[in-house]
């Protein structure tokens, strides 16, 4: 017989959990701890050691020993070792390997069926990174669910009672915020935000950055080049940030860091609890953002919100729990375990997903907006960002040229109003257009994301049933850089994005009715044709200046013209009247 399990793949520590007399229960590793760290070594040996074994000779090994690869997935990084070199999918296998044995040897029965988590904000590239590294696991993927998410359901299963809660995910890697709708059956996500490249290994750094300096006061070396010695000052750091969450003080020593001519230099520092918090204010600010964000989107105010989970071993910073009380007004809930309660919610979606849980429905969104390329530069959203999934939405959209027979479909994910702006998943034509005036033909472009956020584009001429299609496996293709700006840009060009796409708006509108023209002219004669002719002419020559007063004058102008000699009636069906744009 084989079990589901559900893991969290963490960027410092995974933890696996999985269903037990209708509950989830957390498995604790052969070593007899409930997490593991999410760390990989290989022995000169050849040996490969997971997890604490791994962890326990970094500091002499420290060039063979890899961690916090979550980071890395989506990307093109390898990790070389003997001249072979490992993608991020495949270390994060051998983590899943070892919770997967693990589980097994707990359990007592094979595992193959598995929910992981991601964070909410990774892209398509990572999720399916996560996929992978599972499937390289020997695990059958179920589902790929955010963390964020996945806590709300450790929280709210069997709860009952109707709230809107936030969970405040900041892990060992990233930070995430989703603001959820939790019924007795339902838990809806109504918006999520954050920021992949802001966690606990951030902290890390500012106090190995601290140690630097306090070794070079007290050494007048700098260690930043030697591997050991950086490896050691990072283990000294995490350790000393876990020791400030609970003292006001934490004292590091490390004898024998380095060498100078055969004489030994030791580092003895202490940090203090305000100045750690100095170190790190940056970090703790950069999370107001997407709190705030998260909140806009689902359309709430913090006071609207009955709970505040933290998640992810990092919220047990004294000023990051600060801030959270700061930004909502709500002392957060304590009654789940920040590094379990992802796992345990993954089991029970699993649950629901085998049938083992009927009474529970999981509602997740997408993170960003998607749609298509159009005339001008224009980025045509057919999907909003915090869309529930799964869903479907067409849009309909015509020719930008006469007699054309085929169309580019660029897809774009992102939040500016300009496409270029945006990030490009792929492109794909559509040939076997009817041959027609521009405007005329009607195209049908039609986006579905699924549960895993795999998106599928289609693209159709409903005059010839001409379609095309494209699947796009990596639709979130997108760096942790490039989503968080897509969101900060979209804020600060806003107002220029618009008046671009409000000035694009109107030469269109203004070519279209010199179309008209053109078909209107054949059919006047008399004093109407030199009036009609006059107003083209002004017209033209306002699009030539790039004047938008005189094309809106002149546009009006002409609009009177043709209503006054009455050839509106005779305008050939499927003019783009109705405000669509040109594809």
């Amino acid at each position: 017989m084989s079990r589901l399990i559900g893991i969290d793949l963490g960027t410092t520590n995974s933890c696996v959990a999985f269903m037990e007399n209708g509950r989830s229960v957390v498995i604790p590793n052969t070593e007899g701890s409930r997490t593991t760290p999410s760390v990989v070594a290989f022995t000169k040996a050849g040996e490969r050691l997971v997890g604490m074994a791994a962890k326990r000779q970094a500091v002499t090994n420290a060039s063979r020993t890899f961690s916090s690869v979550k980071r890395d997935m989506g990307s093109g990084r390898r990790f070389r070792v003997d001249g072979k070199d490992y993608a991020p999918q495949e270390i994060s296998a051998m983590i899943l390997q070892k919770l997967k044995a693990d589980a097994e040897s707990y359990i007592g029965e094979t595992v193959t069926d598995a929910v992981i988590t991601v964070p909410a904000y990774f892209s398509d590239a990572q999720r399916q990174a996560t996929k992978d590294a599972g499937l390289i696991a020997g695990l059958n993927v179920l589902r790929i669910i955010n963390e964020p998410t996945s806590a709300a359901l450790a929280y709210g299963f069997d709860k009952g009672l109707p709230c809107k809660i936030m969970v405040y995910d900041l892990g060992g890697g990233t930070f995430d915020v989703s603001i959820l709708d939790i019924n007795s059956d339902t838990i809806e996500v109504l918006a999520t935000a954050g920021n992949n490249h802001l966690g606990g290994d951030d902290f890390d750094q500012c106090i190995v950055g601290w140690l630097l300096d306090e070794f070079k006061k007290q050494h007048h070396t700098d260690l930043s080049k030697d591997p050991m010695a950086m490896q050691r000052l990072t283990e000294a750091a995490e350790k000393a940030k876990i020791e400030l969450s609970s003292a006001q003080e934490s004292l590091i020593s490390l004898p024998f860091l380095a060498q100078n001519a055969s004489v030994p230099m030791h580092l003895e520092s202490s940090l203090t609890r305000s100045r750690f918090n100095e170190l790190t204010a940056h970090l703790v600010a950069a999370t107001r953002g997407p709190v705030q964000q998260a909140l806009q989107d689902a359309g709430i105010r913090a006071s609207d919100l009955s709970r505040v989970l933290l998640v992810g071993g990092s919220t047990r910073i004294p000023a990051v729990q600060a801030e959270v009380r700061n930004l909502t007004g709500k002392e957060p809930a304590r009654d789940i375990n920040p590094d379990e309660c992802v796992a345990m919610g993954a089991c029970l979606q699993g649950g629901v997903l085998t049938g083992a849980i009927n009474s529970i429905v999981l509602i997740d969104v997408t993170p960003l907006s998607l749609g298509i390329e159009t005339l001008g530069d224009v980025f045509a959203k057919i999907i909003d960002r915090n869309t529930p999934l799964p869903c479907q939405h067409s849009q309909v959209f015509t020719t930008a040229a006469n007699f054309q027979t085929s169309v580019e479909i660029n897809v774009l994910q992102g939040e500016r109003e300009i496409a270029s702006a945006n990030k490009s998943l792929g492109k794909f034509r559509l040939n076997g257009i009817r041959r027609a005036l521009r405007g005329i033909p009607q195209i049908e472009v039609t986006f579905s994301i699924d549960t895993n956020g795999i998106v599928h584009v289609t693209a159709k001429d409903l005059g010839t049933n001409s379609s095309q299609d494209i699947t796009i496996s990596g639709s979130g293709n997108m760096s942790r850089e490039e989503i968080d700006r897509a969101v900060r840009d979209a804020q600060r060009y806003a107002a220029e994005d618009r008046q671009r796409k409000q000035t694009q708006q109107l030469r269109d509108a203004a070519e279209n009715l010199l179309n008209q023209a053109r078909r209107a002219g054949k059919k006047l004669k008399g004093e109407d044709r030199p009036r009609l002719d006059s107003a083209v002419s002004a017209l033209k020559d306002a699009l030539r200046a790039g004047d938008e007063y005189r094309i809106r004058t002149a546009s009006d102008d002409l609009d009177a013209v043709l209503r006054s000699v009455g050839t509106y009636a005779s305008a050939p069906e499927g003019e783009n009247d109705d405000g669509s744009y040109d594809a």
